[in-house]
C-alpha cells in the first residue's frame, strides 16, 4: 500500500481565508510513491486522530514564524505568517515529533519549525547577520520574489549523506532566515559556503530531516530525499 503523507497548508488572507499549497509539493510526493493528505488548521484532538492514520509528514515553506516563539523580538525584515497557520503548525510539529516512528521532512520554514519545536532559534535576517556573504540564499530582488541556486555541502554522516550520490551540489533556495542555535536532539548535517545551516537531522530517529532549500523545485536532483521519506513511511506502516 502507498503511504499517506500529511502536508500542512499555507493560509492566505480573505475574507474568507484560503488554505492553499503549491502543486510542486504534492507532485513530489506523488512521483515518489506516496499519497499526499492535506492538513488544514484543525483542533488538537482532531489532529491527533488524523496523525494516527498517517504514515509520514511533510512541513512546507512560507512566511516567517513570530520570533516570540523563541523568545526574541521581531527584526524589521520579518513578514509574519498568519496567526492561524502558526498556531496550527506549532501544534502539528509538537504532536508529530512525539511519535518516535513518524517520518518527517521539513522544507525551508518546515526545517525552521522543527528547530523551534526543539528549543532552537533562528537567524532572523541572513543579510544583516552576514552582510559580506556572497551566497544568494534568495533571488537578487529578495526572498519573496523568487528562487536562486547556491551550493550546499553535506558534511556529517546521516540520512542525507547516505542517500545523495555527491556531498556537494546546487539547490533551489528562497529564504532570508535560517537555523541559528540548534535545538535539542538535532544536529547540523549540511551548510552553505558562508556557514549558514542548510540541513538538520534528529538524532536517534530513522527520518526526521529539515532542509533549508526547496527540494520540490528541483525534483530530479532531490528525488532521493523524497523517496527516502516514502520508504521510511512504508517501513513505519509495516511496524
Amino acid at each position: 500500500m502507498k503511504p499517506l503523507i500529511g502536508i500542512n497548508l499555507d493560509i492566505k488572507s480573505g475574507p474568507p481565508e484560503e488554505a492553499a499549497i503549491q502543486t510542486t509539493y504534492t507532485d513530489a510526493i506523488l512521483k515518489s510513491g506516496g499519497i499526499p493528505i492535506l492538513l488544514p488548521p484543525m483542533p488538537r484532538e482532531d489532529l491527533r486522530e488524523v496523525l494516527r492514520r498517517l504514515d509520514g509528514l511533510m512541513l512546507i515553506g512560507g512566511a516567517d514564524y513570530c520570533p516570540s516563539l523563541y523568545e526574541e523580538s521581531a527584526d524589521p525584515s520579518c513578514e509574519l505568517t498568519p496567526a492561524r497557520r502558526q498556531e496550527f503548525d506549532v501544534t502539528l510539529a509538537n504532536e508529530a515529533l512525539k511519535d518516535s516512528k513518524m517520518p518527517i521532512l521539513g522544507i525551508c520554514l518546515g526545517c525552521q519549525l522543527i528547530n523551534i519545536n526543539q528549543g532552537g532559534t533562528l537567524v532572523q535576517d541572513i543579510k544583516s547577520h552576514l552582510p559580506n556573504s556572497e551566497v544568494q540564499h534568495s533571488s537578487v530582488n529578495g526572498w519573496k520574489n523568487g528562487f536562486a541556486f547556491h551550493e550546499i555541502k553535506i558534511n556529517e554522516e546521516g540520512v542525507l549523506k547516505n542517500i545523495f550520490a555527491t556531498a556537494v551540489f546546487d539547490v533551489p533556495t528562497s529564504h532570508h532566515q535560517s537555523v541559528k542555535k540548534v535545538g535539542r536532539e538535532l544536529r547540523v548535517v549540511a551548510t552553505a559556503t558562508d556557514g549558514i545551516i542548510e540541513a538538520i537531522e534528529m538524532k536517534g530517529r530513522d527520518f526526521v530531516v529539515g532542509v533549508q532549500w526547496h527540494p520540490e523545485r528541483d525534483y530530479e536532483t532531490n528525488k532521493p530525499l523524497f523517496e527516502k521519506l516514502i520508504k521510511a513511511s512504508q517501513r513505519g506502516r509495516a511496524n
